[in-house]
């Protein structure tokens, strides 16, 4: 359900830009077949119509999760990064430490934006959410709760409006590698 605050407008004359998008979970126990957070947001940005540009699963280890990240961060055909797993409290927990060294911008609002519309899925219990997202060489990377009710949530009111070149004032379409649109429209 979204909220009044989460719409946003685009403009329907034009064609949305198709972005190539890598999916990461971080888990020490799901596979490729048993990993329905992975698969929740791979079906999404299809449907949306943006391209799977890669798919990986590694363990909650902070240089696994790093290697693989500076890999994509470094591929020139990848502009987007969604990362499930290990943003919560848990000694395994280790996303946020591993992913916050690599960004030369912290998004602050998406951790903030992601706790405020989950808040009425699991109430109080969304402070201990550490998503968070940022940009790299030119790559957004986001970093999400493994479940896939919050991969869904994030997708939903969040990723899908800003990951839409058409969506008005601002998307982050134009921040990424290969754009030629403005980031904003004039506000004067």
């Amino acid at each position: 359900m979204s909220s009044p605050i989460a719409a946003h407008s685009t403009e329907a004359s034009s064609a949305p830009e198709s972005l190539q998008i890598a999916v990461l979970t971080i888990s020490d126990t799901r596979t490729h077949a048993t990993d329905s957070s992975g698969q929740t947001l791979v079906d999404m940005l299809e449907a949306d119509g943006h391209h799977l540009a890669a798919r990986a699963i590694v363990h909650d280890d902070i240089w696994q999760i790093r290697e693989r990240l500076c890999t994509w961060i470094n591929d020139s055909s990848i502009q987007v990064v969604l990362m499930t797993g290990g943003t919560g409290f848990t000694p395994r927990d280790i996303t946020p430490q591993a992913v916050a060294p690599l960004l030369e911008r912290v998004v602050d609002g998406f951790g903030e934006r992601f706790r405020q519309v989950s808040l009425a899925d699991i109430g109080n219990s969304t402070m201990q959410s550490r998503a968070l997202a940022g940009i790299s060489n030119g790559t957004l990377i986001c970093c999400l709760p493994g479940s896939t009710n919050a991969c869904r949530t994030a997708w939903q009111e969040l990723l899908s409006g800003q990951l839409d070149s058409r969506t008005r004032p601002c998307n982050f379409v134009p921040h990424l590698r290969d754009t030629r649109t403005a980031a904003c429209e004039s506000r004067g």
